[in-house]
C-alpha cells in the first residue's frame, strides 16, 4: 500500500511542471495582437491662395414705400393685393371722386370769367398787351375824345369864343378821362393776377381729382395692403406697403482690418438657408466712409439680380467677397480635421504611428483650411478614418 501511495506522489510531482507550461504557452497565444489600422494620407503644403472677405448679412427690397393718398374720401375700388405685382402708375385704390369733379367745375368757372374780361378765348391763350382789353381800349377812346375837346375848348377860349367856364368843363372831362384810363390798366394788372391765382386753383382742383385714382410710385410687389372698400381716407392714411425686389440689396459689416480688400464691383457671393448648396452672385456697389466705433466694422451694401424670384427681403445670408489680396499659408485637406470636444485635432504619421496635435484653423478654402497653429510644412497627415484614431495608435498608409 505505501509502495502504491509513493507512486501516486512522484507521478504528480512530475505531472504538475507540465501543466503550468502548457497554461502559460495558451495565454501567451491568446494575447490580442495591436491592430494596425490603414489610412489615407496628404503632406502639409504651403499655397499662394486668394483671401475672400467671410461675413453674414441681411437681404433687402431695394425700394420700399408706405403709398398714402394725397386726398380725402371713401374708398371706392381695390385694385390690388398682397403678393400682386404692379407696374409704375398701375392704380391702386380709386376714392370716390365726385365732391372734386364739383370743386373743380366751380374753379374753372371762375378762371373763364375773368379771362372773357380780359378778352381772352380759353386758359391758352396770352395777354400780349394790356392794351387790347375791350375795357383799356374803351378808357383809351374816352380819354382822346376828352383830350381833342379840350384842346378845342383851349383854341376857342384864346379866340375868346369859348368861356372860361368851357374850358374848365373840358379840361375836367380830359383828366377824369385820364383818371379812368389808369384805372382801367391798373384793373387789367389786378385782373392778369386774378388769372393767374384761378389757373393755380383750377391745376390743384385737377390735380386733387387725378389723386382719387392712387397710383403704384414704381414697379414692385405688394407687400401689405392697409385699405378696404367704403373705408374713409384722409390724407396721408397708408393704404398699401409697395417692395420693389429685383434687384435685392444686400447690406453686410465688414471688420476695419479689411478697409483695404474691398472695392466697388468685386463679385459677391451668398448662400441663403432656403436653398441649400446653391450659390447667389451679386457686385458690391456701396461702401460707407465711416467705421463703426461701437463694432470696428464699417457697412457694404451689394446688389443681386433677382428676376426669378427666388430671392426675398428678410433673407438672412452667408457672404463671400472675392479680393485681389493673396498669402502664403498652409493648408490641409477638410477632411483631416475633426472636431472633438471643442477642438479640432489633426493626426501626424510619424513611425508608423499617429500623434494627436490639436491645431487652429484659419479660413476655408474650397476642399482645404487654413492652419493657423498646430502643424508644419510636409509632415504627413491621416485624412481618413479619424474617429478610429488615437495617440500612439498603429497605422499603415494606403497605396495611392
Amino acid at each position: 500500500m505505501k509502495r502504491v501511495l509513493l507512486t501516486i506522489l512522484i507521478l504528480s510531482a512530475c505531472a504538475l511542471p507540465g501543466c503550468s507550461k502548457n497554461s502559460s504557452t495558451q495565454s501567451a497565444a491568446a494575447a490580442p495582437k495591436p491592430k494596425i489600422i490603414e489610412v489615407a494620407a496628404a503632406k502639409v503644403r504651403i499655397e499662394e491662395v486668394p483671401r475672400n472677405v467671410e461675413s453674414v448679412g441681411t437681404l433687402l427690397a431695394y425700394e420700399e414705400v408706405t403709398v398714402s393718398s394725397e386726398v380725402e374720401g371713401r374708398v371706392e375700388q381695390i385694385h390690388a393685393d398682397v403678393g400682386d405685382y404692379v407696374t409704375r402708375g398701375q392704380p391702386l385704390v380709386s376714392v370716390v371722386p365726385e365732391e372734386l369733379k364739383y370743386l373743380l367745375s366751380q374753379q374753372e368757372a371762375a378762371l373763364h370769367q375773368a379771362l372773357n374780361k380780359l378778352g381772352l378765348k380759353d386758359e391758352n391763350s396770352e395777354l400780349k398787351d394790356d392794351t387790347e382789353v375791350p375795357e383799356v381800349r374803351k378808357a383809351q377812346a374816352d380819354l382822346y375824345d376828352a383830350e381833342q375837346k379840350y384842346k378845342r375848348a383851349q383854341f376857342l377860349f384864346q379866340t375868346q369864343v369859348a368861356s372860361q367856364q368851357e374850358l374848365d368843363e373840358a379840361k375836367a372831362r380830359y383828366d377824369a378821362a385820364r383818371a379812368n384810363y389808369d384805372v382801367t390798366l391798373h384793373q387789367v394788372q389786378n385782373l392778369k393776377s386774378l388769372v393767374r391765382q384761378y389757373k393755380a386753383s383750377v391745376a390743384l382742383a385737377r390735380k386733387k381729382l387725378r389723386d382719387t385714382q392712387i397710383l403704384a410710385p414704381f414697379s414692385g410687389s405688394i407687400k401689405e395692403r392697409l385699405v378696404s372698400v367704403g373705408q374713409y381716407l384722409r390724407v396721408q392714411t397708408p393704404v398699401y406697403s409697395l417692395v420693389n425686389t429685383n434687384p435685392l440689396r444686400l447690406k453686410t459689416d465688414i471688420p476695419e482690418k479689411m478697409a483695404p480688400w474691398v472695392r466697388v464691383g468685386q463679385e459677391v457671393q451668398i448662400t441663403v438657408e432656403a436653398y441649400p448648396g446653391q450659390v447667389f452672385r451679386g457686385k458690391v456697389s456701396r461702401i460707407s466712409p465711416a467705421v463703426d466705433e461701437q463694432k470696428r466694422t464699417f457697412m457694404v451694401e451689394a446688389l443681386f439680380n433677382n428676376d426669378q424670384k427666388l430671392l426675398r427681403p428678410g433673407f438672412y445670408a452667408k457672404v463671400s467677397i472675392a479680393t485681389d489680396k493673396k498669402d502664403r499659408v498652409l493648408l490641409v485637406p477638410a477632411s483631416s480635421v475633426l472636431y472633438t470636444y471643442g477642438t479640432n485635432k489633426v493626426f501626424i504619421i510619424n513611425g508608423g504611428k499617429v500623434n494627436a496635435r490639436d491645431v487652429k484653423l484659419g479660413d476655408r478654402f474650397g476642399s482645404n483650411f487654413e492652419i493657423l497653429e498646430g502643424v508644419n510644412p510636409e509632415e504627413e497627415i491621416a485624412v481618413s478614418d479619424l474617429e478610429k484614431l488615437e495617440n500612439g495608435t498603429q497605422v499603415s498608409v494606403a497605396a495611392k
